[in-house]
């Protein structure tokens, strides 16, 4: 089969026919029908993470955000058969600890990142093997396609935690989202649909419109402006009550803290690069003269998918908003060579393979 291949970190993937995987006793073999490709494979490409023990090595191959058809099954699997239309979340867990017990898969403490680690090769190929299949496959309904399942699969559900769960949205909450690339604009896109009034803030135009379509209340174009969370904090009255950090640099971090009012809650899901290696300092006093809440958010758990499923059957979220184009694996080298530059808008997602 062909899959995209990191062969060295910085150059582009190289498409290559590789073996076909065979299941293990508890796996699902699944064919992809379609995978997005996030940044999060990009900062894999650049050979980031280094500095958190989790640097994807060599060899791999990438993909993360899939959806597909299960086209074989080990000897233990007993809820999943061939032909199953299914999503798969990008970090694995193994059903079996504390975390996951508790409905906390995305904080496994095992947990293995697909496509991001040697032990799960990821969906840029034409099939990949998914482990713990019982628990880490995600039935699919009827009223989502692969394609907007592809796009739902990171950023949009990683976004959806972000705001629903980790900062706890109420409507009418004015929220602040640093950084339109693809969780950026599912950010902007649920708040809105969940009654709040999204502020976009990014450097390019084309972004900011793309967030207006979606439903910002106001945009901020951080070029454009001497402080950028002054003017959020203008937009919003006073200051937001929530703020995403959706990039993971020093400068959209230290906004996104210094755009909330009293009390507000910032999110970061954004992760850094190599320019920061995890390490950006932040306002403490101000934090706590402010009682600020700040929280990580790291996927999604597993038994969020039905509310969000329910969520898109009902019409009032769209994953497939969000997505920027679909592409062929052929694609998949030169589209993250593109991301050097955010050059994509919206979610890019390959449908051919």
């Amino acid at each position: 089969m062909r899959a995209a291949v990191l062969e060295t970190h910085g150059e582009p993937l190289e498409i290559e026919d590789v073996p076909v995987p065979e299941p293990e006793p508890d796996q699902a073999i699944v064919e992809t029908e379609a995978c997005g490709i996030c940044r999060s494979d990009w900062h894999a490409w650049q050979g980031d993470w280094s500095w958190v023990g989790a640097s994807v090595p060599e060899g791999q191959i990438l993909g993360h955000e899939p959806a597909g058809t299960v086209s074989a099954v080990g000897e233990n699997v007993e809820t999943l058969q061939e032909g199953d239309r299914v999503a798969v979340p990008f970090h694995l867990g193994d059903g079996t600890c504390s975390h996951c017990r508790e409905g906390r898969a995305n904080n496994c403490e095992t947990v293995v990142p697909l496509g991001l680690s040697g032990a799960a090769p990821g969906a840029f190929a034409e099939a990949f093997p998914v482990r713990e299949a019982d628990f880490n496959c995600v039935k699919l309904p009827d009223s989502v396609e692969f394609t907007e399942m592809a796009g739902l699969g990171c950023r949009f559900m990683t976004a959806y935690h972000a705001l629903a769960d980790r900062a706890g949205l109420r409507p009418g909450d004015r929220v602040a989202v640093h950084g339109c690339g693809g969780v950026g604009l599912s950010a902007i896109h649920i708040a809105d649909a969940l009654g709040a009034h999204p502020i976009a803030v990014d450097v390019r135009d084309d972004k900011l419109e793309r967030a207006r379509e979606l439903g910002a209340a106001a945009t901020v174009n951080s070029t454009e402006v001497k402080h950028p969370a002054r003017e959020v904090r203008s937009l919003a009255d006073g200051g937001a009550d929530v703020s995403i950090d959706a990039l993971g640099i020093a400068e959209t971090c230290r906004n996104s803290v210094a755009s909330l009012g009293t009390r507000g809650t910032h999110v970061q899901v954004g992760l850094t690069t190599g320019e920061e290696e995890g390490e950006i300092e932040l306002p403490v006093d101000a934090i706590t003269m402010k009682e600020l809440d700040v929280h990580g958010s790291h996927g999604m758990p597993l038994v969020r998918y039905q509310e969000l499923f329910k969520l898109i059957g009902e019409g009032t979220l769209d994953p497939s908003k969000i997505i920027g184009e679909t592409l062929s694996l052929e694609e998949v080298p030169d589209t993250l060579v593109s991301m050097d530059d955010y050059e994509t808008v919206g979610i890019p997602v390959i449908t051919e393979f």
